[in-house]
């Protein structure tokens, strides 16, 4: 079901093997059971944190966003942020631990970003991959919109 990370992943002293990647950009898109996705960038091992189309489609029109600080540090499935729509108010989980090293400020001043672009102009924040394991529990795009038409 997943495209390895890293090869030959050196980590904590214990090695950890993984196969290569098929993609050419080096960036894979991971997903949480959540609905949180994670566009990991592998060669400046970071990476970008959203919500999924499925997520804004459930939610309805966002008109509030509370991200995370710069440096904050951030756990697996931890919280690192709300969004409020005009439906319900939401946590949003980070679907790996890291450091936050940006924040898309663009979205609070316009949250219905998130409802137009939930993977391009509506990511959220950008954080260091803390552990490369934390991925191995998330899914591929595939896996995800399997996973999505067991939700309704």
């Amino acid at each position: 079901m997943f495209q390895n990370f890293w090869t030959n992943l050196l980590c904590g002293g214990c090695h950890l093997e993984f196969l290569n990647r098929k993609r050419n950009d080096r960036k894979e898109k991971y997903f949480s059971d959540k609905h949180e996705w994670v566009d990991v960038d592998e060669k400046n091992k970071t990476a970008t944190v959203g919500v999924t189309h499925y997520a804004q489609d459930k939610l309805g029109e966002i008109v509030f966003v509370q991200l995370p600080e710069i440096g904050q540090a951030l756990e697996a499935h931890g919280e690192a942020g709300v969004l409020e729509s005009v439906k319900a108010a939401s946590d949003v989980y980070s679907p790996i631990s890291g450091k936050v090293t940006a924040v898309n400020t663009t979205i609070v001043d316009n949250p219905k970003l998130i409802n137009d672009s939930p993977y391009k102009d509506g990511w959220m924040f950008k954080c260091t991959v803390g552990d490369p394991k934390d991925l191995v529990g998330l899914m591929d795009e595939a896996g995800y919109e399997e996973y999505v038409k067991t939700c309704d």
